[in-house]
């Protein structure tokens, strides 16, 4: 039997009750899967949209190896100050010169893991390909990656679908975020690649995908101008384990909603 590690990656975490809930079952989790190491969605984490110095530094305390984001990490200026942070990603497909990284290789356990972040296009904004992205970061890596990881933060289920299929048998994992809501279509690819469009969220949901329910139905009601605020209430964790082998194949996926 292969040598294999299982990596945890956690829905976006939304606002201070994400982040408490993280803080409150991360261990138990870990300890119960057996986890080597930990990926959490950090772009809704400071009061729904962002990340700063402090947070960050939070969450690399609980035990967080990487912590990628997506459209909403340019909202802080805040975030800004950490994006040198090699462990703190930003989505990968952003023009060039901007601040920050894309991917970011670690030693865990005796595997090299090159965990990459990128951004759909479809509903967001129009940035560079993250399907031409990937090709090129994976002629980079693929030589000084036993694994690698894609977070694809992205609105469409179809993009998110077609960019697991492009990538099988390269990415051992992809996994989505962005929508706040988790999939049941977790599936190993052909080819090896362990593939969920969407891992959902951590926070309140006693909400509208982590925000005030009674502001959302407003805005839905009035289409005016709404301000949304973080909501609170029947916090729960949503993630996924992925067993991957020293091949960089996934060979178990297993949901959490906790």
């Amino acid at each position: 039997m292969s040598q294999t590690i299982k990596i945890l990656a956690v829905g976006d975490v939304v606002g201070r009750p994400g982040r408490q809930i993280l803080k409150d079952k991360l261990q138990g989790i870990v300890d119960t899967h057996r986890v080597g190491m930990v990926i959490v969605n950090g772009e809704n984490s400071a009061g729904g949209k962002s990340i700063t110095p402090d947070i960050a530094k939070e969450f690399f305390a609980a035990g967080i190896d990487v912590i990628t984001t997506g459209n909403h990490i340019w909202d802080n200026s805040e975030a800004l100050k950490i994006l040198d942070e090699p462990a703190l990603l930003r989505p990968a497909n952003y023009p060039p010169g901007l601040k920050g990284h894309g991917y970011h290789i670690i030693d865990r356990k005796g595997f090299r893991i090159c965990v990459i972040n990128l951004q759909g296009r479809l509903f967001m904004e129009p940035i560079d390909c993250p399907f031409q992205k990937f090709d090129a970061i994976y002629e980079e890596v693929r030589d000084r990656a036993d694994i690698i990881i894609v977070d694809l933060h992205a609105e469409a289920t179809s993009e998110k679908r077609a960019f697991g299929w492009h990538v099988d048998g390269r990415a051992s994992v992809v996994f989505g975020t962005h929508t706040h809501v988790m999939t049941a279509d977790e599936e190993i690819l052909p080819k090896g690649t362990g593939f969920i469009t969407d891992i959902g969220m951590t926070g309140s949901f006693n909400s509208v995908i982590g925000v005030n329910k009674e502001n959302s139905v407003r805005r839905f009601l009035t289409f005016t101008r709404v301000r949304f605020e973080v909501a609170d209430g029947n916090c729960k964790v949503n993630a996924a384990v992925f067993e991957v082998n020293k091949e960089g194949r996934t060979e178990a996926i297993t949901r959490i909603i906790t």
